[in-house]
């Protein structure tokens, strides 16, 4: 057991983690996972935890909180009649097939190569935020059928290689099928539940050696992290929704798009090196 002390400066860097985590999810309307992710890893490796298993704790981690996030968003998105209920339950069954695919996945993976293919998906969303538009179209619904069976799997199991919920993937794939952006935020956020939910029951099996993890891990989850975690966000995220009735988020958008550009490409630099 960890002395009290030890975990003095894991504790004020979890909460200034969880409070950023929260005024962004707020603001720019993106998914906690894509910064605690990174944030968690250079915290761990920043305090002496780096290990070949702590992409693979950061990951489970962030996950985790987004059981409880995605759930709260859900509910509150379902009160208002915004969540599309036969768009979630015709994808969900591909989904959570995908989700546990990429736990099986990172667990068979380690750090370095994890935090490689973090840094090319996190560019890549990037490179969406900064350039995307609203008017660009794959089609006026979405898909079912074979496109269907084929996209589900892909998104959970791309969420859960980059420790995120369904906002990332799922919102601009839907926009892209012309679902109104309140109505695909919504909905990813039960994609954020679906994905969350099996993986982390998938990650609390993981057994990661003693030496490897950070002070109280259960499997690959820290407890101390997510709790934490959660507490700030759910704290945090209504100052960031209020300051996005406050301004124009969209330069503010394309400024987080840089920063996660800088924040993938350092990552890559330091798998690569």
């Amino acid at each position: 057991m960890a002395e009290p002390i030890q975990l003095l400066p894991m504790l004020g860097l979890l909460l200034a983690i969880g409070a950023l985590a929260g005024v962004l999810a707020g603001l720019l309307g993106v998914g906690g996972g894509i910064v605690l992710v990174p944030a968690f890893y250079y915290a761990f490796a920043g305090l002496g935890h780096e290990s070949p298993w702590l992409m693979q704790i950061c990951l489970a981690t962030s996950l985790a909180t987004i059981v409880v996030t995605s759930v709260r968003s859900v509910l509150a998105h379902n009160r208002r009649g915004a969540v599309d209920w036969a768009v979630l339950r015709g994808w969900a069954p591909g989904i959570a097939l995908g989700a546990l695919t990429g736990m099986l996945a990172v667990t068979a993976l380690r750090s370095q190569l994890l935090q490689a293919i973090f840094a090319v998906l996190a560019f890549a969303v990037a490179l969406y935020m900064g350039f995307g538009r609203a008017r660009w179209r794959l089609g006026e619904a979405m898909p079912g059928g074979a496109r269907r069976a084929l996209l589900s799997p892909l998104i959970g199991f791309l969420s859960v290689l980059m420790g995120i919920g369904g906002g990332s993937f799922g919102v601009p794939l839907m926009s892209l099928y012309g679902m109104p952006i309140h109505r695909a935020v919504a909905t990813a956020a039960g994609f954020g539940v679906i994905i969350a939910v099996p993986s982390v029951l998938g990650f609390l099996l993981v057994e990661i050696p003693a030496a490897a993890r950070p002070p109280l891990t259960l499997g690959a989850v820290n407890l101390p992290a997510f709790a934490v975690v959660v507490a700030m966000t759910l704290l945090s995220a209504p100052l960031g929704v209020r300051l996005a009735h406050a301004m124009d988020p969209t330069p503010l958008k394309r400024v987080f798009a840089l920063f996660l550009a800088a924040v993938a490409l350092n990552m890559l630099r330091k798998a690569l090196s």
